[in-house]
């Protein structure tokens, strides 16, 4: 039996990474995404996959 792949659950702020698609007007689009392969598929090919931290802009 295959166990399937869970993320690691983190204490620390600075790892929790939401992804999202910058829209060409400059806003995120209003939803994340669980991967950044279906923020790909769901972006227009003038707008681009971000990776943020909603809670402080850190460096990793």
């Amino acid at each position: 039996m295959t166990v399937p792949h869970t993320p690691a659950v983190t204490d620390d702020p600075r790892e929790i990474i939401s992804i999202g698609v910058l829209m060409a007007n400059g806003r995120l689009a209003p939803r994340t995404f669980a991967s950044r392969a279906d923020a790909e598929a769901w972006a227009q090919p003038d707008e681009q996959v971000v990776e943020y931290n909603l809670l402080c802009e850190c460096d990793r």
